[in-house]
């Protein structure tokens, strides 16, 4: 299975947490729903950062089967409708930068 992670690393606009939330949850997060091949879709809000440490407000993930689903996923017209969804609610709330990881989780048989 792949993973792709969009870390969001910076801070959400003082005062603007539970908007941001909110924001995300009917605004965002639908949109990633839609990518064709996605096998879940999920949000994490981070609640609690040690000093010092980068700052992750939220982390999307979005999983798939294997990299032809990534790539057609990408490749789709749901992905720019995602990406404005996502340019204009973080253009309103959030200070940073966006940063994507992938992973790929492997499957061992005993």
């Amino acid at each position: 299975m792949i993973t792709r992670y969009a870390l969001f690393e910076g801070k959400v606009k003082d005062g603007e947490a539970s908007a941001f939330r909110d924001a995300v949850m009917e605004t965002i997060l639908p949109k990633w729903k839609q990518f064709p091949g996605a096998l879940d879709v999920r949000v994490t809000f981070a609640e609690v950062r040690d000093e010092g440490a980068p700052e992750y407000p939220m982390i999307l993930a979005v999983n798939y089967p294997d990299m032809a689903a990534v790539e057609a996923a990408l490749a789709s017209p749901v992905r720019a409708e995602a990406r404005a969804a996502t340019e204009a609610v973080l253009s309103r709330f959030f200070e940073g930068r966006i940063h994507h990881h992938v992973t790929v989780a492997h499957e061992f048989v005993l």
